[in-house]
């Protein structure tokens, strides 16, 4: 067994991996990049290496400097987690040649499966059927536009290399596939350092259905049945579920027969995921790819097995045989995993970078319910990886107990100071088709109007325990401030509005953050000697009066009703989280306090996030139409694009591609009027 392990790997996956070595009384080292510094899972290793600027080519992507790490620290063996370098051979190779294990398969089954080519013609000779499409090495666009309309569209393009998502598009009409292509090969590029690309079939209605397989350097192969991860958006994974419900048992052997020939013929050893699409009406199964890691998902396969998979790869990278035979591994119950994202559902699921205010979950550690983690309140999303930050894994006795627990957990989380897709979770979760399975990868598109939260503005009640936990935090703070002071009783200490001959009165102002847009809702405040008074227009007067907490929780006392919230403040915004309802959002309006970044001025392109210039799609003092391409913004692994605001002249673009960008920056200027006269 190794004395010391290197995670070349952040967030919750590192952090994962650090405690199961500690269980198994192994030393971890960390690497971290700058924007990283601060991170879980430096805090949590037992040291830590920085390996470069915040950009992951300059860091978590660059092979030399982790294996540089390797050797500061004296580890054993590197392990990748899933991402960045888990999939490349030839860090693989590198660090064999460094003389440190690589805590994964061989390079020769990363290079079979990882080019998903050659994985499709491994398959086709091992008989799996594969999806149509072209699966060659041509990379000439005129060639791959030809391969796409054989195929008849829709279509997808897929990268070579890589997964998660990342550089995939649905292409529609040949009119769009110029410019799909070009942003999924920028896309692949940039995320795997391999910008090549195959061309499928695109099936508008299938399952995305996966079996995990293990093996070890002693000939040994098991699979640990089969996940579903049909419910994506951006073809990413949110919502994951083992086993894979409304499935024959002839169909699942059939797919964990597939699976482990596919692992055989590739010599393969470690943890390994067998993709495949499924059609819900006839089941039939086509080979998807192959993702030669440790997948996102595979704590629902640890929850229906009791199998540590991160210490079997442990195990095994040490030499060691598999522990248990294929008779002997069980599947009991049924596991969900829910995905938390710091991302906008209602802006098309744009990530989202920021810091954590608050974060709470539910008490977890038990078989029943497990929060997989890699950051605190007071971290920060940053804008250079993926946004995730936390999944949400439950497990019972069946899928309807699973379901039920699902929607406890979600109820119960709390995440203040960055957008996330909570609600969104809540609601799959809340869905009467949720209920009915077999789901498909179109679950969220045809659901999409239900899904998306159209909460209607906060009652009165809730404006009002918004208010009094604004001012039971002013009193808090105005005590503590007195405690510091030379004279704490001196009545100019006091934050209750104390006047000497009559009551005080303020007027407050909060902005209420819905879904279509914002509103004002103004209070007035009368400080009385034991509570306030507070005018509610629509409502009259409330006497009101309550109590918080250090960790937020609020209980405030409406004319004799009392209610029980979580109150958050971060900088300007105000969250109310009252019962198991979504969140409510105002933001302290008025003279001192910032608009809300939705009140921009008509046609003006800003950057919705921090990002990198990735391309420019017109020239300046062109005349674009009004929601036309005009720029493209690489954030957070994703390429996204923004368009014109109005239409007009392009007059100049602020930013050139490569170029790194805050968010709310302007990033061009248009005019009205016609485009300059070239010949003049």
């Amino acid at each position: 067994m190794f004395g010391k392990i290197l995670i070349a790997n952040r967030g919750e996956i590192a952090c994962r991996i650090i405690r199961t070595a500690r269980q198994l009384g192994i030393a971890s080292a960390a690497v971290y990049s700058d924007a990283d510094r601060a991170a879980m899972h430096v805090a949590l290793a037992d040291e830590a290496f920085r390996i470069g600027p915040a950009p992951a080519r300059a860091s978590y992507l660059d092979g030399a400097k982790i294996i540089e790490a390797a050797k500061k620290s004296s580890a054993q063996a590197i392990h990748p987690g899933y991402g960045f370098l888990s999939e490349n051979a030839d860090f693989a190779e590198a660090c064999a040649t460094a003389g440190v294990v690589f805590i994964g398969p061989p390079p020769a089954a990363i290079r079979a499966m990882g080019d998903k080519a050659q994985a499709k013609t491994l398959m086709e000779k091992a008989g799996v059927p594969l999806v149509p499409g072209y699966h060659g090495h041509e990379q000439d666009p005129v060639r791959l536009a030809e391969k796409a309309l054989a195929l008849g569209y829709p279509i997808l393009i897929k990268p070579l290399a890589g997964g998660g998502g990342k550089g995939m598009k649905i292409v529609f009409h040949a009119t769009e596939f110029a410019d799909q292509l070009a942003s999924a090969k920028r896309e692949a590029l940039s995320a795997f350092g391999d910008g090549r690309v195959l061309i499928e079939k695109y099936f508008s209605r299938t399952r995305h259905v996966e079996v995990q397989v293990f093996c070890d350097s002693l000939g040994n192969c098991v699979h640990l049945f089969d996940r579903d991860c049909s419910i994506q958006r951006r073809h990413q994974k949110i919502i994951e579920e083992a086993p894979a419900p409304g499935v024959s048992s002839a169909l699942r052997q059939a797919m964990q027969e597939a699976a482990l020939s596919a692992a055989r013929a590739i010599g393969y050893v470690g943890a390994g995921t067998v993709e495949f699409l499924l059609s819900p009406d006839d089941g039939t199964f086509y080979f998807l790819e192959m993702n030669t890691r440790l997948q996102v998902e595979h704590p629902v396969t640890e929850m229906i097995t009791g199998i540590d998979l991160v210490e079997w790869q442990v195990q095994v990278a040490a030499g060691g045989a598999l522990p248990v035979r294929q008779e002997e591994i069980r599947s009991l119950g049924h596991a969900i995993e829910a995905r938390l994202y710091a991302e906008d559902p209602a802006r098309d699921f744009l990530p989202q970078a920021g810091r954590i205010a608050r974060l709470y979950f539910p008490i977890h550690g038990t078989a029943r319910l497990r929060i997989d983690s890699g950051v605190r309140a007071g971290d920060a999303i940053p804008a250079d990886y993926d946004p995730m930050i936390a999944k949400v894994i439950v497990w019972d006795k069946d899928r309807r107990g699973a379901i039920r627990r699902l929607r406890a957990a979600l109820a119960e989380t709390r995440v203040a100071g960055v957008a996330t897709n909570l609600d969104f979770l809540r609601s799959i979760g809340a869905h009467q088709a949720f209920d009915a399975p077999p789901p498909d990868t179109g679950f969220i598109e045809r659901h999409r109007d239900d899904l998306l939260v159209k909460r209607p503005p906060a009652g009165n009640d809730i404006l009002a325990v918004a208010v009094i936990g604004l001012l039971c935090e002013r009193a808090a703070l105005g005590r503590e401030k007195a405690q510091r002071s030379n004279d704490p009783w001196s009545p100019w200490n006091n934050q209750n509005g104390w006047r000497l001959n009559a009551h005080a009165q303020e007027a407050l102002c909060l902005r209420e953050i819905l879904p279509g847009g914002c509103g004002d809702r103004p209070v007035e405040v009368i400080y009385l000697r034991d509570g306030w008074r507070l005018d509610v227009p629509g409502d009259g007067f409330f006497r009101a009066a309550g109590t918080l907490t250090p960790a937020g929780i609020l209980a405030a006392d409406l004319d004799g009703h009392r209610l029980k919230a979580v109150f958050v403040r971060s900088g300007e915004e105000i969250l109310v989280f009252a019962g198991a309802k979504a969140a409510h959002r105002f933001l302290l309006a008025g003279p001192v306090a910032g608009a809300a970044r939705r009140d921009e001025p008509p046609g003006r392109l800003a950057s919705p996030m921090p990002g990198r210039i990735a391309a420019l799609l017109v020239a300046p003092g062109v005349k674009v139409e009004a929601n036309q391409p005009v720029l493209v913004l690489e954030a957070m692994k994703m390429e996204h694009m923004l368009r014109a605001p109005k239409g007009g002249i392009l007059k100049e673009f602020k930013f050139q591609p490569g170029d790194h960008v805050g968010e709310g920056v302007e990033l061009a200027t248009f005019e009205t009027g016609p485009p300059p006269d070239s010949a003049s």
